[in-house]
């Protein structure tokens, strides 16, 4: 893209993308991005659903705790240690030397990266396995020739980085979840995002290191979806999950409205079906319409012994005539994810689409709606992953592919099974 990446300019991109290249006029994608300012507008403007990227919200709080003046001044420390050890070999040397005596893990310290959180956690992380090795090595005889400014932690530190470590620990592990890519993740970040929050709130136990951190993470990820159209789409498609459709982290009246709207765009794609049907002229699915015998049904009714006349038909058949049940779109909706949230929900580590394959018969809406909205990402971090593996299919010798043909070898890459 040549022009400025402003919202307008990125919308005008996303419409002919979507409108001339992938041919989706008529739909509705949702589309996914970063927190960038100039994206957010751009999909604004298009009318699109619009999905933040989960990963990068949860890199955006956990920044936010980080930038907590205690705890920066402590991964600063950490960090001049770690850098120390990376820099002298002497240090090196004296730390595995510590290692093999103390009984620890062969790992090298690790340094943080500014733009990856938890380059930060897994620093403190390492250093907190490694501590007494480091502490020896730094107090060894050839240590202190090489440097005198170099000083271990104290106690009230190390007391201070496992506090930390323990307080990122739930974003790691949501980070880790996030970037699936064989199961659905969109339908995630509802129950996600609440057990975070849950997590996040600060209680009277916590020292004031552990609040400010749990402060800032609470106030950065509340902030991100405060829009209540944002909130609706993350519902729904948490209720089309069969691991999570019980809402259990939802308050009994935000349960019951994803429910109900769950069930009106049910009752719409019925509608839906419906005149599609009646423009093309089908006969099926007709509410009413009896349905065609078989061969087998004609003979079955032709044994089937007629119901004999009784007085009571002659007495009373003109008041209480059998008419034929007419159902609603709203009806069978209603009655569809009744029965769907009747049954009992899958394991966690279950897989939702298989258990959609096998059940798109028995909840015919619900699986269309499922197609539509499970099929979005809840992150950008697999279309960020093309990107690096087209790195190592367009490299020099093959510059002059056609951009059709490196798209096909960038679905090959991503999707051959050998």
């Amino acid at each position: 893209m040549s022009e400025s990446h402003t919202g307008a300019n990125m919308a005008e991109v996303i419409r002919k993308a979507t409108v001339e290249e992938w041919k989706l006029t008529g739909k509705d994608p949702a589309i996914v991005t970063d927190n960038a300012s100039n994206m957010s507008v751009a999909v604004e403007l298009t009318g699109y659903q619009h999905v933040r990227c989960f990963a990068h919200v949860l890199n955006l709080a956990a920044q936010h705790a980080l930038k907590v003046p205690a705890v920066a001044r402590l991964t600063g420390r950490v960090r001049r240690i770690s850098t120390f050890f990376h820099r002298s070999t002497t240090a090196a040397d004296a730390l595995k030397r510590n290692q093999r005596m103390l009984a620890l893990p062969h790992h090298k310290l690790v340094t943080d990266v500014a733009v990856r959180w938890n380059s930060a956690y897994e620093m403190l992380a390492r250093f907190l396995e490694q501590q007494p090795a480091v502490c020896a090595a730094l107090l060894s005889p050839e240590v202190r020739k090489c440097t005198t400014d170099i000083c271990t932690l104290t106690e009230t530190d190390i007391s201070n980085a496992e506090q930390v470590v323990q307080a990122l620990k739930p974003m790691l592990v949501a980070t880790k979840i996030m970037c699936e890519e064989k199961s659905p993740t969109i339908s995630i970040i509802a129950p996600l995002l609440a057990q975070l929050l849950s997590d996040t709130t600060a209680t009277i136990e916590d020292s004031s290191l552990v609040r400010e951190m749990k402060t800032a993470i609470h106030q950065d990820l509340s902030r991100r979806y405060d829009s209540m159209e944002d909130k609706k789409f993350l519902r729904i498609a948490s209720a089309l999950d069969p691991r999570f459709k019980s809402l259990q982290f939802l308050l009994p009246e935000d349960a019951q409205d994803t429910n109900t709207k769950l069930m009106e765009m049910a009752a719409a794609l019925k509608e839906e079906d419906a005149d599609m049907d009646s423009f093309q002229g089908s006969p099926d699915d007709k509410e009413g319409s009896p349905d065609p015998q078989t061969p087998e049904t004609s003979a079955a009714s032709a044994h089937t012994p007629r119901k004999r006349k009784s007085a009571l038909t002659d007495l009373l058949g003109q008041t209480f005539k059998m008419t034929p049940q007419r159902l609603t779109a709203s009806s069978l909706a209603e009655r569809e994810v009744k029965q769907y949230l009747d049954a009992p929900p899958i394991a966690l580590t279950d897989d939702p689409l298989h258990w959609w394959k096998s059940h798109a018969q028995a909840y015919p809406l619900l699986a269309k709606l499922a197609q539509r909205h499970l099929c979005v990402p809840g992150t950008s971090v697999p279309a960020e992953r093309v990107f690096s593996t087209a790195g190592d299919i367009i490299s020099s010798q093959r510059s002059c592919l056609t951009s059709e043909h490196a798209d096909q070898l960038l679905f090959l890459k991503k999707n051959m099974l050998f």
